[in-house]
């Protein structure tokens, strides 16, 4: 009696947790449908008020690279191991 009682709370809450997140995701998506129209709206409301300007040129800078000097090493050490410990 009592697994029944806990695999019926555990389906309500399944339950309850899909309907509120459809709730959310609804609501979401009704803003940005809302957002995106209205902003279609718009833009044509300006294209109609305004010509269409030119895009302005983009200017990039460029350096170029400076060759690195040769590295100098110093004279290899010789390492010795020990046996002992």
């Amino acid at each position: 009696m009592k697994a029944i009682g806990l695999l019926y709370l555990i389906l309500l809450y399944i339950a309850c947790f899909v309907f509120v997140n459809l709730i959310r995701f609804a609501m979401i998506g009704i803003k940005s449908f809302n957002e995106s129209r209205s902003a279609d709206d718009g833009a044509e409301k300006e294209q109609k008020e305004q010509p269409q300007e030119q895009p302005q040129p983009v200017y990039y800078i460029v350096e170029k690279k400076k060759p690195r000097g040769k590295a100098s090493y110093s004279k290899p050490r010789e390492i010795k191991f020990s046996d002992e410990r």
